[in-house]
């Protein structure tokens, strides 16, 4: 058994710098048709977001008075990031298009009927955490690639006269079908994680 060290050196040298929250970059690509460039706007405009939850469910069996756990098929929850609004509010109407693709607010047709993530309305979210270190813009922790991806909700922004010295924010939530991830820069491939996918 291994015996951990409770001085204070000891701890240190196993957290180190810790990971922070705030180092972190999601990328997006949008649906032909939506005027979004590459995505460099709505990467940079990411205000926060989350890496996605795992979720396992459990089948609870009785037996003689007592309730056994089995476990169950996977679920996967929605993720949502929160977004700066840029002076020409071009992201906001970016999504609002995507979801306009999806179904039209008037003739309720839908442009893109097609999950598909090369000519449908469904993308690739992918979502990385950073290092605080010395190189550019921080090394590559580990990356979620969110599979199949869309926008389900843009959220309202509140507007108010006395809503002084600060700059609007929105939301969008994204349902998926699920994640991968993987890992770089520490060489251990414990980290890799589900189907050892590497991202690109």
């Amino acid at each position: 058994m291994a015996t951990v060290n409770s001085k204070l050196s000891g701890f240190l040298s196993q957290v180190k710098q810790g990971v922070r929250p705030n180092m972190f970059k999601v990328e997006f690509t949008f649906p032909d048709g939506v005027d979004a460039g590459d995505g460099t706007l709505a990467s940079y405009m990411c205000k926060s977001a989350a890496l996605p939850a795992s979720n396992i469910g459990v089948i609870e069996v009785p037996f003689r008075g007592r309730t056994v756990k089995i476990a169950g098929d996977r679920t996967f929850d929605n993720w949502s990031a929160t977004f700066i609004t840029d002076r020409d509010m071009k992201i906001r109407a970016q999504f609002e298009k995507w979801m306009e693709q999806m179904n039209s607010h008037d003739p309720n047709t839908a442009a893109l009927a097609d999950p598909s993530d090369t000519t449908g309305y469904t993308r690739q979210v992918i979502v990385r955490q950073l290092d605080k270190d010395s190189s550019e813009g921080g090394a590559e922790l580990r990356s979620y690639k969110l599979w199949y991806a869309f926008p389900t909700s843009v959220s309202a922004v509140d507007l108010a006269y006395d809503s002084n010295d600060q700059i609007e924010e929105f939301s969008v939530e994204f349902q998926y079908s699920y994640w991968t991830v993987a890992s770089t820069g520490s060489g251990d491939d414990s980290k890799t994680g589900p189907s050892n996918i590497s991202i690109n």
